[in-house]
């Protein structure tokens, strides 16, 4: 889709395909050639002059046009993104009410107009010894956007997810390239953006959704002199080869990646003392959420020397042992989870001490849990043991002491959250651990689960390199627009040139700096 044209069937086509029984989903898809791509960008570009103008109110009022776009067709796209992805139906209920709440929420966000951060220093002109003048500034967009749909999460992270909303709501024309995973979900999608553009009367270029069945047209987008900005959720390979290509650009532009994550959850001894099995039953039910394909899964989780550490870990071993067969989204998927539980499996350091007895391997895609346990002294040695293995596992490290603790946070990579199970007493006792995982990760939990991402103002979903490729920025809630905005600063303006939201009647009445004092009041 070019805007409000179709492309013309090319010579790489590909399917769909159901993950349970192998089936190829029609229709055919095609690979957006050069020339498609070329104008997708182009148009993005030209519609960037009328739409990065835009006000709050009609931009506000595109994002609800395309919530309830997605919510006249919720029942023909779970069914399509249910046999693309053989998630269950009910899971892909509640990501189309997510969808339509974060589109609401960032309707919310630009009609009330005070995220552009306005500031305005007056003039001083009878100031000494150096007159100071007028000076006002404001976020702008960035320009048009490159968004990559993500595997794991066909609504909620793609087409018209996170990265695409934040972008619209920021004054970004977006071009996305869908995931091959689920073309026929993407396009159902697709079409509901493009009709929300035309039903709002914006320009065609403001939305493009270009397929493709590999990297070829990603890494073009990435490159394409028309683009601006990228949103990406994916592997860390992946991410960092086309962060690498924005960097290397003749104009390098920002790359806003969500890569890879353990998500470490500690379990801290009076926590241990006062319910250790029912946190196994719960870091269970969160390590095979989704069949463990959610960024946020819990793939390692720290136990103290601590008698009360049997009764978790027999909890555990039990809960794994009787689980069935996870399917996996794709054949590449799964094909890495299979030869990461080998490699772990190899290590030498390394048990695979419960797996899942009740597996009978009914699809091709089809995956049974693995848990693993090790000690502190070997993940201090290996670095490798903390890397993400995407897919039903997670990894025990027991006997840790305190000292084993705080060495194991210092040496963590970024990672998107950390989980703290303590009492009162543990966060007093272990400050200092609180402290460490503090400056590794975008998320702090206490006495819960990471899995879920609540959609929010609030919420920060990031964290260090390489859990995303800028540790400052939140692909989920409404902190994510600011990634494609950036300041602008106006001096000594009159007042008919300057944007609305630094005018001195403040016509849109959003909260400002104004001299260093936060007010609403016109000046």
């Amino acid at each position: 889709m070019i805007g409000f044209h179709e492309g013309a069937a090319g010579t790489e086509q590909f399917y769909g395909v159901n993950p349970t029984t192998g089936q190829t989903l029609q229709p055919g898809f095609f690979a957006a050639t050069k020339e498609e791509l070329d104008g997708a960008a182009e148009q993005a570009f030209q519609s960037f002059a009328v739409y990065g103008r835009a006000s709050g109110r009609e931009k506000g009022a595109f994002l609800r046009r395309i919530a309830a776009n997605l919510e006249s067709i919720a029942d023909e796209l779970i069914e399509r993104a249910n046999q693309e992805t053989a998630l269950p139906k009910p899971r892909l209920q509640g990501e189309t009410t997510r969808t339509c709440g974060q589109l609401r929420l960032f309707a919310q966000v630009v009609e009330e107009g005070s995220w552009v951060g306005a500031r305005i220093d007056r003039a001083q002109p009878d100031r000494k010894p150096i007159p100071r003048p007028d000076i006002r500034s404001m976020l702008r967009p960035l320009g048009p956007v490159a968004v990559f749909g993500a595997s794991n999460f066909p609504l909620a992270f793609s087409v018209a997810g996170g990265d695409t909303t934040s972008a619209l709501a920021g004054g970004n024309p977006v071009v996305v390239k869908a995931h091959p995973a689920h073309p026929g979900t993407s396009e159902l999608a697709g079409r509901a953006i493009r009709d929300a553009v035309r039903d709002c009367g914006l320009p065609a270029g403001v939305f493009s959704l270009l397929f493709d069945s590999g990297t070829q047209v990603g890494t073009a987008l990435v490159k394409h002199a028309r683009v601006k900005a990228v949103g990406f959720t994916g592997s860390r390979r992946a991410g960092r080869a086309l962060m690498d290509l924005a960097g290397s650009r003749p104009d390098p532009i920002p790359f806003f990646a969500e890569m890879s994550s353990t998500n470490p959850v500690f379990v801290l001894p009076g926590a241990l003392r006062e319910r250790g099995p029912d946190i196994a039953a719960g870091l269970h039910g969160s390590f095979t959420l989704g069949a463990g394909q959610f960024c946020t899964k819990p793939g390692m989780v720290f136990l103290p020397e601590d008698a009360n550490a049997r009764s978790f870990k027999e909890k555990l071993e039990q809960l794994v042992n009787a689980a069935g067969d996870y399917h996996l989204l794709t054949e590449g998927i799964r094909s890495s989870y299979v030869e990461e539980i080998r490699t772990r499996q190899k290590h030498p350091g390394v048990q695979s001490v419960a797996t899942a007895l009740n597996s009978r391997a009914e699809s091709a895609l089809a995956v049974c849990e693995v848990l693993f346990k090790t000690g502190p002294a070997c993940v201090l040695r290996n670095t490798a043991l903390d890397g993400e293995i995407f897919g039903p596992t997670t990894l025990m490290v027991d006997d840790c002491s305190r000292e084993d603790l705080l060495a194991i946070a210092r040496r963590l990579e970024g990672h998107l959250t950390a989980t703290i199970h303590g009492t009162d007493e543990d966060l007093r006792e272990y400050a200092d651990l609180l402290a460490i995982l503090e400056t590794r990760v975008g998320r702090l939990v206490f006495n819960g689960f990471p899995t879920g991402v609540e959609v929010s103002h609030a919420m920060v979903h990031g964290g260090p390199y390489p859990a995303t490729s800028d540790g400052r920025s939140t692909s989920v809630g409404s902190q994510a627009i600011f990634r494609f905005a950036r300041p602008v600063c106006y001096q000594g303006f009159p007042q008919a040139a300057l944007p609305e939201e630094l005018k001195d009647s403040n016509p849109l009445g959003i909260w400002r700096m104004v001299d260093g004092q936060m007010t609403r009041d016109r000046i």
